[in-house]
C-alpha cells in the first residue's frame, strides 16, 4: 500500500509504504528510507518514535527512524583523507561532520518501490561531491517485513573509492512510551570505544568488565546509569561505540521490557547504544507522544566512529566498482 505523505522542503511529494502481516504493521517513507512507524499488533503497540507527516521530519534533527550515510556517526574535524588525498565533508556538529552531514540519507528523497508483499526496495545516486564525499554512489535499500521482524539490507556500488558506512537511526520504546530507564539491557561487548568531549569516540577501546558499560550479562538500565562514570556523566547517559567480536550477522544487543525482547542483529563491527539523552520534549510524534529525555533508545550498528581517521581499525572504505552490502535485523519475541 502506498499512501501521500506530505512534501519535503523541496516541495517534492512524499510517500508512505505499508506492509503488513499477522503481527506487524510497518510503515515506512521514501523521504530518508524512513521507518515512520512499527507497530506490533498483538499488543497494538507502536516500538518507534516518528511523526505523521514529512513535513515533520523536514523540521527534526534527532533523526528518528532514518537510514544513515553515506557515514554514520561522527568524521572529526569534518576531513578525511583516502588515497593520499584530503577530503573535506560538511560540518554540522560543531567542527565535525555527523550522520552524513546536513543533507546525508536522512533528508534525501529515495525512489521506492513495492517488489514483493513483505518488501520495499529504495534506491538514490549521491552524486560525486555530495557532501564533500568522492565518487558518485548508487545505494540501495531493500527492508523485508519478517513474521518476527525487520531486516534492512543497504547495498552501495560507486564510480571512485568513497567511504560507505550505514546505520538505521530507530528510537525504541517497548512500553510505547514513557521512561526506558526499566528496560533490561545486554551488549555481548567486552570493549567500548570512550568519547572525547565534542562527541568523537578516540580512537581506541576500554575493557568493559568492571565498569557500568558491562552489559554482557542483562542489566536494568537505571541501575546500569546509576554511576558516577566519567563518560556516563559527559553524555549525561550512554552514547557510546560498543565493538561486538565475530564477522558476519550476530547479535549486536537486545532489549527486554513489557513481556517482550528486541534483538538487534547486524554484520556491521559494532553498535553505538544511545539512551536518548537530548530528547527533551520539543517533538510530539504518534498518538499524541511526547519525546523527553531518556524515553527511547537506539542500538545502531556501525563502523567505530571516526575509524575512516584511526590506524588499525576496520574501516568504511568502498572500493570502485565493487558492490558492498550492509545489514541489519531487528527482531521481536514475546517472553
Amino acid at each position: 500500500m502506498k499512501n501521500d505523505f506530505g512534501r519535503n522542503k523541496k516541495g517534492e511529494e512524499t510517500s508512505l509504504f505499508i506492509l503488513e502481516n499477522e503481527n506487524f504493521r510497518l510503515s515506512l517513507s521514501d523521504y530518508g528510507a524512513t521507518i515512520v512507524s512499527w507497530i506490533y499488533k498483538p499488543k497494538s503497540l507502536e516500538l518507534v518514535a516518528g511523526f505523521d507527516n514529512a513535513e515533520n521530519y523536514v523540521n527534526h534533527t534527532a533523526h528518528f527512524g532514518s537510514m544513515i550515510g553515506r557515514v554514520a556517526n561522527r568524521i572529526k574535524d569534518a576531513k578525511f583523507t583516502l588515497n593520499c588525498k584530503e577530503y573535506h565533508v560538511t560540518a554540522n556538529k560543531g567542527g565535525n561532520s555527523l550522520h552524513g552531514g546536513e543533507n546525508g540519507f536522512d533528508k534525501r528523497l529515495f525512489m521506492g518501490e513495492e517488489t514483493a508483499d513483505n518488501q520495499i526496495v529504495f534506491t538514490a545516486l549521491s552524486e560525486d561531491g555530495d557532501e564533500g564525499y568522492p565518487g558518485n554512489l548508487e545505494v540501495e535499500i531493500i527492508y523485508t517485513l519478517l513474521e518476527d521482524g525487520i531486516r534492512i539490507d543497504t547495498s552501495g556500488t560507486a564510480d571512485a573509492d568513497t567511504l560507505f558506512g550505514i546505520t538505521n537511526h530507530s528510537y525504541f520504546n517497548l512500553n510505547g512510551k514513557g521512561s526506558v530507564l526499566g528496560h533490561v539491557i545486554e551488549i555481548p561487548a567486552d570493549v567500548y570505544a570512550p568519547n572525547l568531549e565534542d562527541g568523537t569516540a578516540d580512537g581506541t577501546y576500554v575493557e568493559c568488565a568492571g565498569t557500568t558499560f558491562d552489559f554482557t550479562e542483562p542489566k536494568v538500565l537505571e541501575k546500569a546509569l546509576d554511576t558516577d562514570d566519567a563518560q556516563v556523566v559527559m553524555t549525561q547517559g550512554f552514547d557510546h561505540h560498543f565493538n561486538i567480536p565475530g564477522e558476519g550477522m550476530r547479535k549486536m544487543g537486545s532489549a527486554q521490557a513489557n513481556g517482550l525482547k528486541l534483538v538487534v542483529r547486524s554484520d556491521l563491527p559494532g553498535v553505538h547504544f544511545y539512551t536518548g539523552n537530548f530528547l527533551n520534549g520539543n517533538y510530539t510524534g504518534h498518538n499524541g507522544v511526547n519525546y523527553g529525555r531518556q524515553e527511547r533508545f537506539c542500538f545502531e550498528p556501525e563502523f567505530y566512529p571516526n575509524a575512516i581517521n584511526y590506524e588499525g581499525l576496520k574501516q568504511p572504505i568502498l572500493k570502485a566498482n565493487k558492490k558492498e552490502t550492509q545489514s541489519i535485523e531487528y527482531l521481536l519475541f514475546e517472553e
